[in-house]
């Protein structure tokens, strides 16, 4: 039995393919799972914890595509995962730019969201795993404990990991 809430994931870059530098996923096509993302969610669901996806989209803000059309790439997202096996428990995008809202990490907006919006979840027990220090300091704000995939270790971050596989191995330690 662990003893975490819940886990948040950032989403491209942590459980999808990010897109080149200055590009967006904006079609459904577009998105493509990291090796072993699925494998990864499908293991924290199994170990019974929720799993809330919390992504910065300002795509929406700069016209490069439609709110309905982010539904339709996280639609996909929801596909890709259900045959691995996988589901997520929300979805909760910020689709504003820069500086007009609390909920484009890394302030903690969305954390909050996902904690208002489910009870059960309390933001002191769970972990945020991300790509970015942004994601990181979104957690750290909100009072997550924080996972920061990268290569070297980020002093910022509670664990640094090489892969979502293997913050949730060390996840479920």
């Amino acid at each position: 039995m662990t003893t975490w809430s819940a886990v948040l994931l950032d989403r491209d870059g942590t459980v999808n393919v990010k897109a080149p530098e200055g590009a967006y996923v904006t079609r459904p096509e577009q998105l493509i799972l990291l090796p072993g993302a699925g494998a990864a969610v499908r293991r924290l669901r199994d170990a019974g914890l929720p799993v809330f996806v919390v992504t910065n989209q300002r795509a929406v803000a700069r016209g490069l595509m439609t709110a309905p059309g982010l539904d339709e790439v996280h639609d996909r997202f929801r596909e890709l995962l259900g045959a691995a096996g996988a589901e997520v428990d929300g979805i909760y995008a910020c689709v504003h730019e820069a500086g007009e809202c609390g909920c484009r990490k890394p302030l903690p907006g969305l954390l909050h969201r996902v904690a208002r919006d489910h009870p059960g979840v309390d933001l002191g027990r769970s972990v945020m795993i991300g790509d970015a220090a942004s994601d990181v300091a979104a957690g750290a704000a909100a009072g997550c404990a924080t996972v920061r995939l990268a290569a070297s270790p980020d002093p910022a971050a509670t664990v640094t990991a090489r892969s979502l596989a293997e913050a949730v191995t060390w996840l479920l330690r």
